[in-house]
Parts: structure tokens; sequence; C-alpha cells
């Protein structure tokens, strides 16, 4: 065991856990004041709902021993056999304790970054409900495929250093089918959406970029120079998706906007997590470039396309993730990450076949299973608010509260 390494994962756990609730921020700020403490439970929750499941189902069925590459067995159970000695299938210089929690806190933050397309029209039970099915049918299956021992996707060369796919690839292709079964807010399209507080979303956006750090560096699993390789590309991915959005803004619509800054913070970031650890720093503001740009483009679509998508989760993080599994293709390099691979541009042109198979893979299954688990609460136990309760805010109907006293 090595501490150094292990104090690290730690700290970049308590980092992406912050996200979480930094999430909360980002979204509830972009909503009606009617809605903004339901909208901050949606995430607030998943840090004890799916923790939970983690413990009891999550982690043996992501990193347990494989079936047949594509689920892990349940020897993991309730984290039976899970001591405070190196894995030695994974991190093996950091206590398997730490590699759990470690990627618990993956697993809480992506059902949440889902709750941005159905924003101020689901109610709390069945959103619970559908987190709990979606945990154990699309994202812990996934992760198996992807980063566990066996997995067979990661046994193809499918490569996701932080998340691309088995996080924004899944919640991005969710949102969507989420969005298509739930239907549009009451009023969308005759009615003003504003964001209730900007200031609060920006907040968010802090929080969860000072957060990313946690999720693409800690996902090295070492204190190593590949932690600093996955550090440096994600703060300039980041920034460069900021800078590519508000200048489209400002070509497209003629001024700035705060909420774009934040939007293309986001979107730089999120394009860059499946490639953090693998590129060197100009390839990472190329990419971030390219997510500000894409992602950009793609929520200014959904307008066309007659889709409620609220907060932009289909356009920023399903996008992005997409984009930045086929940018690893692309300008992965061993160069900076001997353990990785070569992409397109280092001479190795079938990477990005590779990467395009995972992502067409990943995308179908999670909208799939997805749809289905939509469907199946939507004709059981029902999805949506009233229309009385819509109008009235989720605060009031589904918590009795209100985010602000204004007697």
């Amino acid at each position: 065991m090595n501490k150094a390494d292990t104090a690290f994962i730690l700290a970049s756990a308590g980092l992406v856990l912050l996200m979480t609730p930094g999430l909360a921020l980002f979204y509830a700020g972009m909503v009606r004041g009617k809605n903004v403490l339901g909208t901050i439970m949606q995430s607030l929750f998943m840090i004890s709902l799916i923790s939970i499941e983690w413990v009891y189902l999550g982690y043996s069925m992501s990193f347990g021993p494989t079936i047949g590459g594509f689920i892990g067995d349940l020897s993991f159970l309730g984290l039976s056999g899970v001591t405070t000695e190196p894995s030695t299938h994974y991190a093996t210089t950091i206590p398997q304790t730490v590699f759990m929690i470690y990627q618990c806190m993956f697993a809480i933050i992506t059902p949440a970054l889902i709750t941005g397309a159905f924003a101020e029209r689901v109610r709390f039970v069945p959103f619970i409900v559908f987190s709990v099915l979606w945990a154990v049918l699309v994202y812990n299956p996934v992760c198996h495929w992807i980063w566990g021992n066996g997995g067979w996707l990661g046994a193809r060369g499918v490569m996701d250093f932080a998340g691309g796919l088995v996080v924004h690839a899944t919640c991005g292709m969710a949102a969507l089918a989420g969005v298509l079964v739930i239907g549009p807010r009451r009023g969308y399209g005759r009615t003003s959406f504003m964001p209730h507080s900007l200031p609060m979303t920006v907040l968010g956006t802090g929080l969860l970029w000072f957060g990313w750090f946690g999720f693409n560096g800690g996902s090295a699993l070492a204190a190593d120079e590949i932690a600093a390789t996955a550090f440096v590309a994600t703060h300039l991915a980041g920034m460069a998706g900021m800078f590519m959005w508000v200048v489209m803004e400002m070509t497209k619509q003629g001024k700035p906007t705060t909420l774009g800054a934040a939007s293309g913070a986001i979107a730089g970031l999120a394009t860059i997590t499946p490639t953090a650890g693998f590129v060197g720093p100009n390839a990472a503001i190329i990419v971030g470039l390219l997510g500000g740009a894409l992602c950009y483009t793609a929520v200014n679509l959904k307008t066309r396309f007659k889709l409620d998508d609220a907060l932009d989760v289909v356009g920023i993080h399903g996008v992005g993730g997409l984009l930045g599994t086929l940018c690893l293709g692309l300008f992965a390099t061993t160069a900076v990450n001997p353990g990785g691979v070569d992409g397109l541009f280092a001479g190795n042109p079938a990477q990005l076949g590779t990467q395009l198979f995972g992502a067409v893979v990943v995308s179908v299954y999670a909208f799939a299973v997805s749809w289905v688990i939509f469907k199946a609460i939507q004709s059981t136990i029902g999805l949506r608010l009233t229309d009385e309760a819509e109008v009235a805010g989720m605060d009031s109907t589904e918590h009795s509260e209100t985010a602000y006293n204004n007697n």
C-alpha cells in the first residue's frame, strides 16, 4: 500500500462527492423559484439512496468477479470481503475500501445528472424508484463492461479514463429517453422559463469544476504523472469550452451570457472526461474547444426538435461524453500515457473504430433500458406532477416547503 496514493484518492473521493451538491445548485439556479428545493432534493437524496444501493448491489455488480464479461457476481454483497488490503485487480496501491468509496461517488452523481432533463415536472417517489432501477440495470452493467475486471467492452479495447461513457453517455441517453416519455413542461413553447438565480448556477459551476479535478485526476488511482496530466487537461478543456461557447454566443446572438459561460465550462469538462489521462495540454484545449462548439450547437437544436431537455443534459453531457470518447480515438498517445493507447493521430486509426463501437453500444443500451424503465413507471405509479401541482411547483406539492419566505 502506498500512503500518498491512498491520501490522494481519499481527497479525490471527497471532491467527487462535493460535485453532487454542486450539481444541485447548478440545476436549482436554472429553474423557477417554486421548484428550487424539489430540484435540489433530486440530486441531494442520491447521496443517500445510491450509497445504500452501492453497498449492497452496485459495487459487487460493477467490480465483482465477472459473469461472462457482462456483470459482476455478488461476491461483495454488503461489502463482504472488501478490506483495507489493496485489490489484486483494481488500484493495487490503495485499500480496496478506498477504491470502493471513490467509485461510489461516481455512481451517486450519474443519476443526479439525469434530473436536469425532466426538471420541474416529475414526482419525487417515482423518481426514486427510477433511480434505483436505473442504477441496477444501466449504470452497474455499463460500469462493469468498461471498468470491471473482464468486462467485455474493456476486453475489446474500449477506453474511458474517467466516465465519458460510464457516466456522461449513460446519463445523456437516459435523459433523452426521459424527455421523450415524460413530455414537455406545461406551457412549453408558450411560457417563459427564465432561471430564477443565475448566481446560484455560477456557484454550482465553481463547485463542479473544483470537484472535477478529483473526478478526472483521481481516476489515475495514484498520485503520479498521469494524475498530473489529467488534472491539467481537465482545467484546460474546461476553460476552452467556456471560451468557445461565449465566442459562439457573441457571434450568433451578439452578446455573451453568464449561463452560456457556465454551460460552456461544463461542456468542456464533460468532453475531456474520457480522454483526460491520455492527452497532452494542446490536445486537451482542442477537445475543450470542440466540446464547447458541438454542445452549443446541440443545445440550440433542441427547440427545432421540440425536446424539452430543460437543463441541457442531452446537449451537454450526452453529446460531450460521446464526443470525448471519439476524441480519445483521435488524440490519445502513449507518449503521454505509456499504459494507454495510441489514437488516429498517433498512428493507430483502429482505436477510433473501437471507441465508436463502444459509444454506439453504450448509447443504444442506455437509451433502450432507460426508456423501458420510464414507460414501466409511467404506466404503473405514474411519473408526472398533476397540472395543478406543476402550476403550484414541486416545493410546495412534493415537499411542503418554500425556498424563499417573502413574508
